[in-house]
């Protein structure tokens, strides 16, 4: 399974740093926990979207585009990842922002990753959270712009499908690397999940090369069937693009939706306390949509006795801090 088959621009610093986290692994008592930072990929604050976009950009370069177009929450991370690699290939960007979370708060909708959008260049364009399909909303824009004699090339939510999940099969290879030049034996890998790109692409690199590390998706968004559901289907998709079909099995895919509270893009107050713990015991910014979440998972099930004394684990950070600005509000109660 060879990934130089496939178009790829290198946009992002990689490897990404693999760290101990010494403070919060004595805070808690448990297992020893380490980090994957890919929240230091180096693209406009970074963040994990910045490998999914070194396939989907080459491959629109491939196509001729000349603007992408895509979609997320109104401070979507991935939206601000995709500007920026837009501005530095020299093409056009043009971004729908679905306000998930009904706020009218002025930081949430014109500050942290919005203000990013538009200072890299993008257009944008809002969409109510009413539930509808983002990624079909984008065709009638698409065709606008050809109608304007442009190329564009549609990169749906989260940057996730088969092209995109080629960066983190690209991920596991480098953390089994990583791992192996360290010495180190990793018994849990644990990374929030919520597109389905990230989760889809590590687990079709972890299976392809037996890499024996159980991987567990700490839901933002959906219930845990619908989540698994769609993870499972596009790591599918993924393993056919790779050569490797049938190397995930549905029981592979596993995650846990306990976490999400009352939606997308709304932190509950043990959100807040991972950010806050993970803030002052290690330096590091989590965020308030992902990585926050997924680290108050990873907290509660040490806490809960899931991952155990003497277990190593290894965190991915998702990156994401930008987005603190827009929720600046919920550490002013």
């Amino acid at each position: 399974m060879n990934l130089a088959r496939f178009p790829r621009i290198r946009l992002a610093h990689l490897p990404t740093p693999l760290e101990p986290l010494p403070r919060l692994s004595e805070y808690l008592g448990g297992p020893e926990i380490w980090i994957k930072r890919d929240d230091c990929t180096g693209l406009s604050t970074g963040g994990n979207k910045t490998r999914k976009l070194e396939f989907l950009m080459a491959e629109a370069q491939a196509q001729g585009a000349d603007i992408v177009i895509t979609q997320g929450a109104t401070q979507s991370n991935h939206a601000r990842q995709t500007a920026a690699a837009a501005a530095r290939l020299g093409m056009g960007c043009h971004i729908l922002l679905e306000n998930r979370t009904g706020s009218n708060d002025a930081n949430y909708r014109g500050s942290g990753n919005v203000f990013l959008d538009h200072l890299h260049g993008a257009t944008t364009e809002e969409r109510p959270g009413d539930g509808r399909d983002m990624n079909a909303e984008m065709e009638p824009v698409a065709e606008r712009f050809r109608s304007e004699g442009r190329t564009p090339y549609v990169i749906p939510g989260g940057g996730s499908n088969a092209t995109g999940a080629l960066g983190y099969v690209n991920c596991a290879y480098e953390l089994m690397g990583q791992s192996q030049d360290m010495g180190l034996v990793f018994d849990h890998f644990v990374t929030a999940t919520g597109s389905a790109g990230t989760q889809a692409g590590l687990i079709v690199g972890l299976k392809a090369i037996n890499a024996g590390l159980p991987l567990l998706g700490i839901g933002v968004r959906a219930p845990r069937e619908k989540q698994e559901a769609n993870v499972f289907a596009l790591a599918e998709k993924t393993a056919e693009k790779l050569g490797v079909p049938g190397v995930v099995a549905r029981e592979d895919v596993v995650a846990n939706t306990d976490y999400v509270g009352a939606g997308y893009g709304i932190p509950r107050e043990d959100t807040l306390a991972a950010i806050d713990l993970f803030a002052r015991c290690e330096g590091i910014l989590l965020d308030p949509v992902y990585s926050g979440k997924g680290a108050a998972g990873l907290i509660d099930l040490v806490r809960k006795g899931h991952f155990k004394s003497g277990e190593r684990i290894v965190f991915l950070h998702t990156g994401g801090s930008a987005a603190l600005f827009g929720y600046t509000s919920y550490w002013a109660k």
